[in-house]
């Protein structure tokens, strides 16, 4: 994931610099409520009142007291485009920062500390914005918009988000039950495909299940139905929150599990290669036949040349002895560790031993990995040889890319300190867009909610959340797709972080709105929808690892379902 976003070219800002003029331009034309007219051959479209422009001005405010608004449909809806499109910049500039400071400095304090509240950065300047402007009565109008956010970001992150990438990572389910990396034959099959993960992910989960106690607390009161206690209650919700930013920030710290294992994964990789290499260097033939596909005579080779024992089984210790042979360049990996993955890999029957199939059918799957990684061209032993190395190459250079402790970052960082700068302006301008433009995104929500007479909930719930997470979903999805259960764990990890940092960080900061700005804590059924949501997945993905493909249509059925039941509570049965 950090390789896909450290080949986009993040300072190429012609096209955002063009981009904001041309938000200001057009938006010239929205706050002064033109009528359509011929200029050199131009038409102007209209988007304000012709008969009485000064009353559109007498209506909407502008922003920083130069930024266009307007109190028409068109025009709102078009700042709130542009707005969410430059919410959206702002996050991937966030996102590729610190994605490459991880990189120089590693996990620890960076990666554990700096990186989950870097992530929620947008959506909690969104979250301060909608209530910190105009008096009380605007802020708690606007405060809506937060909620909107606060709701939408969670509710997104783990439907759409969540259902979208076990769709694209889904593989057949052996016959133990878990799903096989790179295997995909049975279609679109709702019991016999799906997704793997690590029992760590499942810990995740279960954090996430426990961030929603702030919002328990905040809510307490108003499910005693009672008026007494409800500062107190908002206050002391603020301060759970806070303490659970802290702890969650501390955990990433001293058990950074979820930076680490993007390491793990590169080590095993090269693992796989130097077996491959080993294989292709004993002189047993060629891996590869002249068509492209796996040698199992040559596979059968090794297996027997491995078992030294000839009990048709490789033990552990056997296995041991490969790896001990092997030459893997002084990359430095806990070697029981590398045959209890390897082991893992192979031994789908779980007897603790491999077999002969089995071991057939494991290097399939690695030559086919490695094919994936290094295109073949040719078919000849030569060429075949060249796609071992150049295999082996590049699982090494995926390890030198990731390591663990930051003075190695450094050594192995072209020009670190260049690097360095390149991130720290990356989180400095991401930084600065987000909160330059929050306030404007979120007076455009709530402008195009009265122009439309939509609840500015709703606009938020939708609209928001894809400029905020996008960027970040985009990147889940596409690593979700290499379909391997390493891969899916640490998609799947990151998704509830993120679902964690919102409903801590990002509620803390509305929550002190709320307290500090003596606003009303009115949101009975946007805090149902957030507990229904975030319990059940919780429940769903705490005490499993293996998700079928018919799961996702329960994820993507709980968004509708939220939208349908804030609607019936708020605009039926008169909740708030």
């Amino acid at each position: 994931m950090a390789t896909t976003r450290r080949q986009r070219r993040p300072f190429q800002l012609v096209p955002l610099l063009v981009f904001l003029f041309a938000v200001a331009a057009y938006g010239r034309l929205i706050s002064d409520g033109l009528t359509p007219t011929s200029h050199l051959g131009t038409t102007v479209i209209r988007l304000g009142s012709s008969s009485a422009p000064a009353k559109a001005e007498e209506k909407c405010e502008q922003s920083y007291g130069f930024l266009p608004c307007t109190t028409t449909v068109l025009g709102n809806l078009f700042l709130v485009l542009a707005y969410g499109f430059l919410m959206y910049k702002a996050a991937t500039y966030l996102s590729a920062g610190s994605e490459l400071l991880l990189e120089i400095m590693g996990p620890g304090l960076v990666g554990g500390l700096l990186l989950p509240i870097l992530g929620a950065l947008p959506d909690a300047l969104l979250v301060l914005a909608s209530g910190l402007s105009g008096n009380k009565e605007t802020a708690q109008s606007q405060v809506l918009v937060g909620m909107g956010l606060l709701a939408g970001s969670t509710v997104f992150l783990l439907t759409l988000l969540w259902g979208t990438c076990v769709v694209v990572g889904k593989c057949d389910l052996g016959p133990n039950g878990n799903a096989v990396d790179l295997e995909n034959t049975k279609g679109w099959s709702l019991t016999g495909t799906g997704i793997t993960t690590d029992v760590q992910t499942s810990y995740a989960a279960r954090i996430m299940a426990i961030s929603v106690i702030p919002f328990v607390i905040a809510q307490f009161p108003v499910m005693l139905k009672s008026h007494h206690g409800k500062r107190l209650a908002v206050l002391l919700a603020l301060i759970v929150s806070f303490l659970l930013v802290l702890s969650y920030c501390l955990y990433q710290v001293f058990q950074p599990w979820v930076q680490r294992r993007r390491l793990a994964y590169a080590k095993h990789k090269h693992v796989i290669s130097g077996i491959l290499r080993h294989a292709q260097k004993q002189a047993l033939g060629r891996l590869l036949n002249e068509d492209g596909t796996p040698n199992e005579e040559v596979i059968r080779k090794l297996f027997h040349k491995i078992d030294m024992d000839e009990s048709r089984s490789l033990s552990r210790s056997e296995l041991h002895a490969l790896i001990i042979g092997i030459n893997f360049d002084e990359v430095d990996f806990d070697k029981a560790d590398a045959v209890d993955k390897v082991m893992a890999d192979f031994d789908t029957s779980r007897n603790d031993v491999v077999e002969e199939e089995e071991f057939v059918q494991g290097m399939k799957t690695w030559l086919e990995e490695a094919k994936r990684s290094v295109p073949t061209s040719g078919s000849s032993e030569k060429v075949s040889e060249q796609f071992i190395d150049d295999f082996h190459a590049r699982t090494r250079q995926e390890h030198n890319q990731l390591v663990e402790q930051a003075d190695e970052a450094v050594e192995s960082v072209d020009n670190p300190a260049w690097c360095i700068t390149k991130a720290v302006a990356l989180l400095i301008l991401g930084a600065v867009i987000a909160a330059a433009f929050a306030d404007p995104l979120v007076d455009a929500v709530h402008n195009f909610s009265d122009a439309t007479h939509i609840p500015s909930f709703f606009i938020s719930f939708i609209a928001l959340p894809l400029a905020t997470n996008s960027s970040e979903a985009v990147s889940a999805i596409i690593f979700a797709s290499r379909k391997k259960q390493r891969t899916c764990s640490l998609t799947f990890s990151e998704v509830y972080g993120g679902v964690t940092m919102n409903n801590t960080l990002c509620l803390g900061v509305f929550l002190a709105l709320i307290y500090f700005r003596q606003l009303t804590w009115d949101f009975s059924s946007e805090v149902l929808i957030i507990l229904l949501v975030c319990i059940v997945m919780g429940l769903f993905t705490s005490f499993r690892t293996t998700f079928p493909l018919w799961t996702c249509l329960v994820a993507y059925a709980l968004y509708p379902l939220s939208l349908v039941i804030v609607y019936i509570l708020d605009f039926v049965l008169g909740w708030s």
